[in-house]
């Protein structure tokens, strides 16, 4: 699906909307990388993947950050594991939650 996101990023950044609560000239990208994302996987729009992927050096350095996310709803997990190629055993928010059920069910 983003194959050709090298030419479709271009110009584009991510939406302010997305991280309403923070001052624009106070975001440090790298540290909030998983806030980012999720917000983009939660309400953004095709550019802002297009713009995060960007932002984040690639698919693969863009997949690293969804398998580090720490929450995600069960039905944004089946969305990135279908879009990004992933499984759910990947990603940090399935196995902690897989532990928390566990842990909940003794």
């Amino acid at each position: 699906m983003f194959t050709n996101w090298e030419e479709k990023s271009k110009g584009l950044s991510v939406s302010k909307r997305l991280l309403w609560e923070y001052e624009p000239s106070e975001v440090d990208w790298f540290r909030m990388r998983h806030i980012v994302v999720t917000r983009i996987i939660e309400r953004g729009r095709m550019e802002d993947f297009y713009a995060a992927i960007r932002l984040y050096g690639g698919m693969e350095n863009f997949r690293q950050i969804i398998r580090e996310v720490p929450f995600l709803t069960d039905r944004d997990m089946d969305f990135v594991c279908k879009i990004f190629d992933l499984k759910k055993d990947d990603l940090s928010c399935y196995t902690r939650k897989q532990l928390r059920e566990k842990h909940l069910s003794f």
